[in-house]
């Protein structure tokens, strides 16, 4: 088994639940007593978003790549970014450290286009449902049609993920809001939807939608944890 380095803290609800599922992911595959070798840093995610709100992406990238330096140099051999925004600065990881990085997109756009879905709805901050660095992937990749939410729904959902999810605050209200947005969009044609928030999940589930739901991050940990128990460790998306 390899050893899975995790970049964590953004927030750490979300890191929780990276260590949890794929704590039970290796252990669903290896049986008995197994458990992932896991190596974690967690960022102090208050100075991510301070910097975030203002567009200081290289100095996110510093703290970033300073990070995959500590996971590489304590023994991780693949390295994976527990948040899906903070991917726009996943180019600072793959030059930096010299170990495998796995994106968050390309395992997601693999899945997708496994399953069959041509049209996605991106769901997660204003930031990564706008910039181009989380759907060109998908786009060109996976040749996938990626819809976002009016400007109105992107500017909601941004105010409910940073002011609500990111401090483990779920409402109902939170929730009947996201779900309204997702059905709008299904009316529009689009067949899932990808949960491009680490949070988001932790507030919906597919129960409480007709369309397949994408989560990024148990995308994310199946891949990883493939990766890490078999044999050939030759990465490629899920």
């Amino acid at each position: 088994m390899k050893t899975i380095g995790l970049i964590g803290g953004m927030g750490w609800e979300s890191s929780k639940g990276y260590y949890e599922a794929i704590n039970k992911k290796v252990n669903q595959l290896l049986g008995g007593s197994h458990s992932a070798k896991i190596i974690m840093v967690s960022v102090d995610f208050a100075e991510i978003e301070q910097l975030t709100f203002a567009n200081q992406w290289e100095a996110i990238g510093d703290i970033i790549s300073h990070s995959a330096k500590q996971l590489e140099r304590a023994g991780a051999e693949i390295i994976l970014l527990c948040t899906n925004l903070i991917h726009i600065v996943s180019d600072r990881i793959k030059e930096d450290v010299a170990v495998p990085f796995l994106h968050i997109a390309d395992a997601t756009g693999a899945t997708i286009k496994q399953q069959g879905q041509t049209k996605v709805l991106l769901l997660g901050t204003k930031y990564t449902m706008e910039k181009d660095f989380y759907t060109k992937i998908l786009q060109e990749n996976y040749e996938l049609d990626v819809v976002i939410p009016n400007a109105k729904d992107r500017n909601r959902i941004n105010e409910i993920i940073y002011g609500e999810l990111l401090k483990g605050i779920f409402t109902k209200t939170a929730k009947q809001e996201i779900i309204e947005i997702i059905k709008n969009a299904q009316l529009a044609g689009a067949e899932g939807v990808i949960l491009g928030c680490t949070e988001i999940p932790l507030l919906i589930s597919q129960s409480d939608v007709t369309i397949p739901l994408f989560d990024t991050a148990k995308i994310h940990v199946s891949k990883a944890v493939a990766w890490s128990v078999s044999n050939s460790h030759k990465l490629t998306p899920c």
